[in-house]
């Protein structure tokens, strides 16, 4: 057998097993070192809020973005505007109605490379109050010792999750602002 066979043939389970590993890393989202924030306008004044213990795991090698698997969700009832009367009235029913809709979720369709330098698009299904809604948006991927940090923002409109019920003083639309970090 050629000295060159010999090597492509040791070569080869080797080249398949660091595929096999880097398609099936996952990542670990670190909650303390991540951000879910949103901005709104209620009587137009933003008001800012975040969400905490994000949950969940991510699947990300960005030589191949289509092959990533993105899978979150934070506790509703950790909405925190700085102001504890406001967080109380935003876990009511009319609201985010956090006795019955605990979570908030948000589960990747696809991932690809935009034609923009570092920047990756997402589409994926977010689901608050029970409602599922398709969102798209673009983020980027920083690396890390270990893993990434994600960054990302994308708009929603409230009413189409039945959040904030008829209110004429707060605005349709939301931002949603990401930071998140994921390591080994």
């Amino acid at each position: 057998m050629p000295a060159a066979m010999k090597r492509l043939l040791f070569l080869l389970p080797l080249c398949i097993m660091v595929s096999i590993f880097v398609e099936a890393q996952s990542l670990r989202l670190l909650p303390d070192k991540s951000a879910i924030g949103f901005a709104i306008k209620n009587f137009g004044v933003t008001v800012d809020g975040s969400f905490s213990g994000l949950t969940g795991s991510v699947n990300f090698d960005p030589a191949n973005p289509n092959a990533a698997k993105f899978s979150a969700y934070v506790d509703a009832k950790t909405i925190n505007t700085g102001m504890s009367s406001r967080d109380n009235h935003l876990r009511k029913k009319d609201y985010f109605h956090v006795d019955e809709y605990t979570k908030i979720r948000f589960e990747s369709a696809q991932v690809s490379r935009s034609t923009k330098d570092g920047v990756y698009l997402m589409q994926g299904n977010l689901t608050i109050k029970g409602v599922t809604k398709a969102v798209r948006f673009g983020f980027t991927a920083t690396p890390v010792t270990g893993g990434y940090l994600f960054k990302g923002k994308f708009a929603i409109n409230r009413r189409d999750f039945g959040v904030g019920g008829s209110s004429i003083s707060l605005s349709d639309e939301l931002q949603v602002i990401l930071e998140v970090m994921a390591l080994q």
